[in-house]
């Protein structure tokens, strides 16, 4: 049987669309699966990166032109790998891709959003806004175009997109598909989910208005968040001028995540720059275990952002998190180790530092391929068959530029054991 050169990437987000450009253009044909309607993952949803403080859409839009004038890539989007059998150089794959309900004449003019009357909860602001059952799912989505969220609309009942759309690229009885295809080598990068706040019962997700994750901060710093990039809080868009960020919120915990995160420190000292940058009376205090920021500049960003006398970082793990109920204010409770004791601060807005843990990708994978799961729920890499790959966040909490630059190297272990083959 003739060995296939195809590289299957499973999830597209940055470590899986750096798989994919890489594989492409050493001239591979590359098959890129993605649960959503958009290629980008976690990263699309970040305001910007640590230490260099830039937006994350400017490197996103390189790799997107990458792949778009590359002919070898095929990208299936809403799909999900439903198995994996064979060997290296052989792979049967069997992929179910859902129906969006709008195809590739969509010139994303916004017609079908306008005669929608059905609000959705936007996820890609983590349910802070919403969008129509008809939507776009950010300005700099890729692909660039509509989909229609089944859960919400009304089909062909209302029909109202359908009839606003002039490009025919709205079919509301489009159907789930199964494809079949082969593969000799595949990437799996199915990344990371923010850990379930509400299982933190102390600190006040959900039952305390103005606690927030180190995620839904993200979004609401962006520029193309639910406020525009103004941090106001959630209960009454009052503008954030004192703010609080809780460390290891779920990480080293062995009732949670036994281990750390890797990036929570690095992010709330990054949010701590949004906050002091557009609100320059503002003052950010940071309650941490241990202080982690691994490498030269990522040092140099902590003692930078550390010399700002309007940042305090208190050494202490926090007890308590309650609702001022006349205020909306939040006030914790929590040991001061330096100082010695136990201190109270009121703040107006407090963020969560959850942890990172492997998407629900991870146990989808050990069902489809038979990968190896460790106790933690990142794919054990050492236990993996020849032909399949693991990278980035998949196997351990690791940034953006280590997640990419892991990609690279499984590509090319990728590469090599093909040509060996």
């Amino acid at each position: 049987m003739a060995e296939n050169k195809t590289i299957l990437v499973i999830g597209g987000g940055f470590s899986g669309l750096t798989a994919a450009v890489e594989a492409a253009e050493a001239g591979h044909d590359v098959v890129i699966v993605e649960k959503n309607p958009y290629l980008g993952g976690r990263v699309t949803q970040l305001n910007k990166y640590f230490w260099k403080l830039c937006p994350p859409n400017c490197g996103l839009e390189l790799q997107y032109k990458r792949i778009k004038n590359n002919a070898q890539v095929t990208i299936y989007t809403l799909a999900e790998v439903e198995s994996v059998t064979g060997e290296q150089g052989n792979f049967d794959v069997t992929i179910k891709v859902s129906p969006r309900f709008v195809n590739d004449k969509c010139v994303a003019c916004n017609k079908c959003a306008e005669a929608c009357e059905v609000d959705r909860p936007n996820d890609f602001d983590l349910g802070m806004s919403t969008t129509k059952a008809a939507y776009l799912p950010h300005n700099q989505a890729f692909p660039q175009q509509y989909v229609i969220d089944e859960k919400y609309c009304k089909g062909a009942a209302c029909g109202k997109c359908a009839a606003a759309c002039t490009y025919d690229a709205i079919h509301l009885d489009m159907k789930p598909e199964t494809v079949k295809l082969k593969a000799g080598a595949v990437v799996m990068a199915t990344g990371w989910n923010p850990y379930d706040a509400k299982k933190l019962d102390i600190l006040g997700f959900g039952t305390v208005k103005n606690v927030i994750t180190n995620m839904m901060m993200e979004r609401i710093a962006s520029p193309n968040g639910p406020t525009n990039g103004k941090i106001t809080r959630p209960s009454d868009g009052k503008e954030v001028k004192n703010i609080a960020f809780v460390q290891c919120a779920g990480s080293r915990d062995e009732n949670h995540l036994p281990y750390c995160s890797a990036v929570c420190c690095l992010a709330s000292i990054k949010q701590a720059t949004y906050v002091r940058e557009l609100y320059p009376d503002s003052k950010a205090r940071i309650f941490y275990i241990d202080m982690r920021t691994p490498g030269l500049m990522e040092s140099r960003f902590y003692a930078k952002v550390k010399a700002d006398a309007n940042v305090t970082f208190t050494k202490g793990k926090v007890a308590k998190v309650t609702e001022d109920a006349a205020t909306g204010d939040v006030i914790i409770t929590a040991e001061d180790i330096h100082g010695g004791g136990k201190i109270t601060a009121t703040f107006d807005m407090v963020v969560l530092a959850t942890g990172m843990e492997p998407a629900a990708g991870a146990k989808a994978l050990k069902n489809a391929a038979g990968v190896a799961v460790t106790d933690d729920g990142f794919v054990d890499a050492t236990a993996l068959k020849n032909g399949l790959y693991a990278a980035g966040t998949l196997k351990t909490p690791v940034d953006v530029a280590r997640s990419a630059q892991d990609a690279t190297g499984v590509v090319m272990k990728s590469i090599m054991s093909l040509r060996r083959k």
